[in-house]
């Protein structure tokens, strides 16, 4: 297990709205982060996006529970997101598992979010969610 992919792990599930300025100790100035719903380069950038992240929402928690090595500098951890926001699901707990690919020297420099974007945002959408339900029923 990677001593790094643990204290990252650690100091990121620490973040909230009011410590964003620590973001700096985790990634490099010239990060490149992607999601499935974003694409931001740079630490400016990334404070900015998270700032907005964190504003949105009532409640934002990661328990990182995988921490695979895979070479020096890179790997992966797995994680379930849980958060809650006024406007999706009435504002009830929302869970999503994921994992991140991380690409590190002393810093990140490259970190790539895999998650399912509709069991995130699009099924708690009063119209849209409906839309899945069926549609996932229809397919199942």
């Amino acid at each position: 297990m990677s001593e790094f992919l643990r204290g990252f792990a650690l100091r990121f599930a620490q973040l909230d709205k009011d410590n964003l300025r620590t973001l700096d100790k985790l990634y490099s100035e010239d990060i490149h982060f992607t999601d499935p719903l974003h694409e931001v380069q740079g630490l400016t950038n990334l404070r900015a996006y998270f700032s907005e992240l964190y504003a949105n929402v009532n409640e934002l928690r990661f328990d990182f529970h995988g921490f695979d090595q895979i070479s020096d500098g890179e790997g992966y951890l797995r994680w379930v997101m849980s958060y809650r926001h006024p406007r999706l699901s009435g504002g009830q707990l929302i869970r999503v598992a994921g994992c991140s690919h991380l690409l590190w020297s002393d810093k990140v420099y490259r970190h790539r979010d895999y998650f399912d974007a509709g069991a995130l945002l699009y099924e708690h959408l009063p119209v849209l969610g409906r839309v899945i339900a069926w549609l996932k029923r229809r397919l199942g």
